[in-house]
């Protein structure tokens, strides 16, 4: 029954958002992290000074996880998580340190985690943890 109504909940978002594949996606990815045991604690997060943005914050048992998702119509130019360049990483980086740093939580039970969703007919997800080091590299 719940599973008909997210179907259900799945359809109607993707009308509402058309072509918004990035949000479609981290709805995705939202729910999926929470059936695997996360707790997401903010969504969209961006600090004061506007450089970066971190589309998940999550508690995975006892770790904080920094996550990005990338969302694709198909892998007809690779997969989404290619697109987590350097660039990205140092912008994810310095918007996880400002949130840490606000929470209170030492950056040791922190970690980058990667999401990328394939939107086919079945979505496919797929979740990288620990995906790239503190630093961004």
């Amino acid at each position: 029954m719940l599973g008909l109504l997210y179907r259900a909940a799945d359809a109607l978002r993707r009308r509402a958002a058309g072509g918004d594949h990035g949000r479609t996606g981290e709805d995705l990815a939202h729910r999926y992290l929470r059936s695997h045991g996360c707790t997401i604690v903010a969504r969209n997060y961006r600090p004061r000074s506007g450089f970066g943005e971190i589309d998940l914050v999550a508690w995975h048992g006892p770790t904080l996880a920094f996550i990005e998702v990338k969302t694709r119509a198909s892998e007809d130019f690779g997969a989404p998580e290619t697109a987590v360049d350097t660039e990205k990483r140092d912008r994810l980086a310095r918007a996880a340190r400002d949130y840490a740093r606000r929470a209170g939580i030492e950056w040791q039970r922190t970690r980058f985690d990667v999401v990328s969703v394939v939107l086919s007919r079945r979505p496919r997800i797929d979740w990288q943890r620990d995906a790239f080091g503190s630093s961004g590299s």
